[in-house]
């Protein structure tokens, strides 16, 4: 099972992850993770992550694309992954596509968090007081100007993939404002019938 998960900050696509990995026993795919375990690694792209990193820029898609593609090769992914947080953008959605046409595999499925947003950033308020008082460290997205600059982000530039995969067939949305567990159920749901449609 090959999924990607969409949606802005704070929908719950992390917590969502882990339920299917979890579950499926398949990883989340993280881009966060893939760079820090490629830089780790030493591998060459890796290298070229690194010296960019510290020169203190933004790792271009080229190098993104080129962990991801190193990343789902490992055996771990072999019976599948979920796609967090990647693709960002319609050039790294052509290059997913690309990559798995390559190795002659496919996307099952591409499942959206529809939120409001309004109550999102009432979520982040929310988390960042209930962190408070049980005496933990707050995110530093766990702040309103913040995340709300993250959720312009998102819209500017990643938001437009939903008609991208919609046009392909493969978008499933999923109310991401119901409870956790009646989101797991959905999400399940979506992926029974897509393993059925197979």
């Amino acid at each position: 099972m090959r999924l990607i998960l969409l949606g802005p900050p704070g929908a719950g696509k992390g917590t969502q992850a882990q339920r299917l990995v979890d579950k499926y026993g398949i990883p989340q795919l993280s881009t966060g993770d893939m760079l820090r375990a490629a830089v780790q690694a030493g591998s060459e792209v890796g290298k070229r992550a690194k010296a960019v990193m510290d020169a203190g820029e933004l790792v271009s898609d080229a190098i993104v694309n080129a962990i991801v593609a190193e990343r789902i090769d490992q055996a771990d992914c072999a019976k599948g992954f979920i796609l967090d947080g990647y693709p960002r953008t319609l050039v790294q959605a052509d290059a997913v596509e690309s990559m798995l046409s390559q190795r002659g595999i496919g996307l099952d499925t591409v499942i959206e968090l529809v939120v409001d947003d309004r109550a999102l950033v009432g979520r982040i308020v929310k988390r960042a007081e209930d962190a408070k008082a049980a005496g933990q460290p707050v995110r530093k997205d766990d702040n309103p100007a913040v995340f709300e600059e993250r959720l312009r982000e998102y819209y500017k530039k990643t938001a437009p993939l939903t008609g991208y995969y919609y046009a392909k067939g493969r978008l499933k949305t999923v109310d991401g404002m119901a409870s956790i567990d009646a989101v797991t159920a959905e999400i399940e749901a979506v992926l029974e019938a897509a393993a059925k449609a197979r």
